[in-house]
């Protein structure tokens, strides 16, 4: 039998990220993952990451992320491919320009520097960018880009160093409390034992959660995503599209690609990651469009992963009914760029009792009704 202080199921990022905090905090780690390192969502995750959001919580939070990210590399001693080149939202609608305006309200309490752009200053700053309908768009310059393998394995490494241990091809089959601790039986038929387990395995959140008939209100819904050859450095920030028929993508400042996806209408749930000859030829036509100098450049590779949904948008990181037993997951397509605050704010909670910035708005049996606009 394997004993530690804390068990993490989930080798993700926001495993890893959690694992990470709080080994710092002298916490012995036990890392359980069912395959390898970032084999779920942070795989295909493509690296953006933002503080324009409607939901303050999730506008601070995202601004503690982004301080740590700009130092992240050296702390890991690893280059995560930190870049600031922002967001930029358009709007090709009355609608969608006012829910920018309402959420940038919002955003501007926190000091966050956005402001709203004419379309000739968003073709300044995406100088091939279409105008045909654009409204405007909403953006922040301190947003930007990521590597998630990278920032994940970065995090795995100093988990070691500190002490803990990762497990991976470890299905976990089994959780039973017993007095104050759990015991925990993997595929392999091996016990290890602590006091505190954490639930990170994202998509598959809901399934961990009923082995202790916990239920955890998180779902998978596909998305796909690609990534083109390189391309001659022609614009800096995050393109996002909210259009129905819209999509998002950004050009890699270190290689010149271009990666992006775009979300299903309707959406497709479940756990189905095959990848589909309408996404490899929708996502290019939604990208020319918006950059018709895009037109001729070519696509290298096209996936399809999972986001794990909640019911409002907004992620669970939470205690649950079972004393030891905490959730971080239903990061809703945010958990990379979410996963260095959560991971710190969340070792906070747990070892000093709360955190620096209060998570309570992402407690489990919150009311789920109110959702994130900008999701």
């Amino acid at each position: 039998m394997r004993h530690s202080d804390v068990i993490i199921i989930g080798a993700g990022v926001v495993g890893a990220s959690v694992g990470y905090y709080l080994a710092k905090k002298r916490l012995k780690v036990c890392l359980l993952e069912k395959s390898y390192p970032t084999s779920g969502s942070t795989g295909k995750a493509i690296g953006g990451v933002r503080q324009q959001f409607s939901h303050e919580l999730t506008i601070r939070i995202m601004m503690e992320s982004v301080k740590i990210f700009s130092s992240l590399s050296e702390e890991l001693a690893i280059d995560i491919e930190w870049y600031s080149g922002g967001y930029l939202f358009l709007a090709h609608s009355e609608e969608v320009k006012n829910n920018y305006l309402k959420a940038m309200e919002i955003q501007k309490r926190y000091n966050l520097p956005v402001r709203f752009l004419t379309p000739e200053e968003c073709q300044k700053i995406v100088p091939s960018l279409s105008l045909d309908g654009l409204l405007g768009g909403a953006f922040c310059p301190t947003d930007g880009q990521a590597n998630p393998f990278k920032v994940t394995f970065g995090y795995l490494e100093m988990i070691k160093r500190l002490g803990g241990k990762i497990f991976t091809y470890t299905t976990v089959k089994e959780i039973k409390k017993k007095g104050r601790g759990f015991f925990v039986r993997t595929d392999k038929n091996e016990i290890y034992a602590a006091d505190t387990v954490i639930n990170c395995a994202g998509p598959w959140a809901s399934e961990v959660g009923k082995l202790l008939n916990c239920h955890i209100p998180v779902y998978p819904e596909r998305h796909e995503g690609l990534v083109t050859e390189e391309y001659p450095y022609s614009f800096e920030p995050m393109i996002v599209d909210y259009r129905a028929d819209g999509c998002y993508f950004f050009q890699f400042h270190s290689t010149q690609h271009i990666i992006g996806c775009y979300t299903p209408v309707p959406p497709v749930f479940g756990l189905d990651t095959n990848s589909t000859f309408e996404f490899l030829s929708e996502m290019p036509r939604r990208m020319q469009r918006l950059i018709p100098d895009l037109g001729e450049v070519k696509v290298l590779r096209q996936w399809a992963g999972s986001y794990e949904m909640t019911p409002d948008g907004n992620p669970i990181v939470s205690e649950t009914e079972i004393d030891g037993f905490y959730v971080v997951a239903g990061m809703c397509g945010h958990g990379f760029m979410l996963a260095p605050a959560i991971g710190k704010l969340f070792a906070e909670k747990i070892v000093q009792g709360k955190s620096s910035i209060p998570l309570d708005e992402f407690r489990l049996d919150r009311d789920f009704g109110k959702k994130e606009v900008m999701r």
